[in-house]
């Protein structure tokens, strides 16, 4: 017991020195944006705050409602004595770590002839590395990996569909069949579902034609396969159904965006994403990492020794394939819907036999080496990690500064003022809006919007030129680096109707 207990600390202390690379890793690139800066990634922050601070808020979110990751940014920003960055460099962290938790599931429990922990490892470093090919500062591009470390990008959902293969794994490998395995399994369904919707498509769907076809070649597991069927997508129901007392909150439900019409476009787009992906040697090692690991799963599927193993396998590609064919089918234009690409083929490594030394201490030699080299690894990153999440910004202090001294009400556009509105001390001092000054209720606290007028203007190089209801020169223009502030007091401007 002892022995095990010792293995898994090993394991858990592993994950979290590839937690540190990667983050280490993407806190020194241009892609750091994401995590800090990106008017997307800023939604679970800003709620998040609003709690804390007393203010539950009438948001106007997405199809997505976040809340398993506001949770946990919540109660990091409780408990850490650190800025805004911090809290985020910290929860990418806990995401990596509950990313290991949900693979350390998948790979299941401990028996003569396996390793799981080893290949649980070794399944997370294959995700790192996949995040060590990616640097590039756009959202909507093919590197796809380090979306889960950001607090916006759905890493609540790609844990939800990994702790539901571990928990089929866990189901078709006990010797009696229960009901608390899959009693969970649907409330993980649900819960994820209630989140996002996107759920269904990466997990109850894919996994359930994987548990069919399970049950279709191996009768001896029909019965626990058609009740794991049952408790997916019954999850699942109850999950949208869970989200008609949100419905306010939603802005959007998402049904728009499927257009099945548009297959042909999606496939292009998608298609030009690639190349684009493949024209970098991180795009190129990434992709053949990915497309090797897709082999093995397919290798192993073939070759599985068990129920429990040849499920891991086949979702390992079968949910990217699915979730593929599906997003270019519906018509769809988002490379983050397309996450199952990169976190499902490192299953495989999961699905694996233990690879078994003819000497121990060759084991033990070369355990105790990668154990250092990723210890060393990880020390050095923290400092990388710690400067990017305290580097000054002057020009964002500029801002947030006047504001703070104003006292006044102002007010920009999505992509500029997200970040300022962030870091003021009062939020509610910079109303969302769009080029015409109507409120823009999306992914913000449409309660802003009953200040009815503001004073000041913030734009920087993102914001589309004004169209205001007034023709009334600002009388001051405040330069603060990439920001201006144009400043109209004592006179002011009117908001227009909100709008989504």
């Amino acid at each position: 017991m002892r022995r095990v207990w010792g293995r898994e600390l090993a394991g858990w202390a592993a994950a979290l020195a590839l937690a540190l690379l990667a983050i280490g890793h993407l806190a020194s690139s241009p892609r750091s944006a994401l995590i800090f800066d990106d008017g997307d990634s800023l939604i679970v922050a800003l709620v998040g705050r609003s709690i804390l601070d007393g203010g539950g808020g009438d948001w106007a979110l997405s199809s997505v409602l976040f809340l398993p990751e506001i949770a946990v940014f919540a109660a990091l920003d409780a408990v850490l004595p650190l800025n805004v960055d911090g809290v985020l460099a910290a929860n990418a962290v806990v995401n990596v770590l509950a990313l290991y938790g949900a693979i350390r599931l998948v790979a299941g429990r401990h028996a003569v002839g396996r390793s799981p922990v080893a290949w649980s490892v070794a399944a997370l470093a294959a995700f790192a590395v996949l995040v060590l090919t990616e640097s590039g500062p756009s959202r909507d591009a093919l590197e796809l990996a380090s979306l889960m470390l950001t607090t916006t990008y759905y890493s609540a959902t790609v844990v939800g569909v990994l702790l539901a293969v571990g928990l089929c794994r866990r189901f078709l490998d006990r010797t009696r069949a229960g009901v608390a395995l899959p009693v969970t399994l649907g409330l993980i369904a649900a819960v994820a579902t209630l989140s996002n919707p996107l759920f269904a498509a990466w997990a109850t769907v894919p996994l359930s034609l994987v548990l069919g076809g399970l049950c279709l070649t191996t009768p001896a597991v029909r019965r626990r396969g058609l009740a794991l069927i049952a408790a997916v997508v019954g999850g699942s129901i109850l999950g949208f159904l869970g989200r008609i007392p949100f419905s306010a909150w939603i802005a959007n439900s998402g049904a728009g965006y499927i257009q099945p019409a548009e297959w042909i476009h999606s496939a292009a787009y998608y298609a030009d994403l690639a190349i684009d992906r493949l024209s970098s040697p991180g795009g190129v090692l990434g992709t053949v990492a990915v497309l090797a690991l897709t082999v093995l799963a397919v290798v192993r599927t073939a070759h599985a020794s068990d129920a429990g193993d040849r499920l891991v396998a086949t979702a390992a590609w079968a949910l990217p394939l699915v979730v593929l064919i599906g997003g270019i089918a519906a018509g769809t234009h988002a490379a983050r819907y397309l996450q199952p690409l990169v976190f499902a083929p490192i299953l495989a490594l999961v699905a694996l036999p233990s690879v078994r030394s003819r000497s121990s201490v060759r084991t033990r030699v070369a355990g105790a080496v990668v154990a250092v080299v990723l210890l060393v690894g990880g020390a050095v990153a923290v400092p990388r990690i710690v400067q990017a999440a305290s580097a000054p910004d002057p020009d964002l202090t500029c801002v947030t500064d006047w504001v703070d001294s104003s006292g006044r009400t102002g007010a920009g556009q999505f992509w500029t003022v997200r970040l300022p509105k962030l870091h003021a001390t009062d939020p509610t001092r910079l109303v969302q809006v769009d080029h015409e000054l109507h409120g823009y209720a999306w992914l913000v606290d449409r309660r802003d919007f009953a200040v009815g007028e503001v004073s000041f203007l913030i734009e920087d190089a993102q914001t589309v030129a004004w169209n205001l209801p007034t023709a009334a020169a600002p009388t001051a223009v405040v330069a603060c680096g990439r920001y201006r502030i144009l400043d109209y007091a004592p006179a002011t401007l009117p908001l227009g109707p909100a709008r989504s």
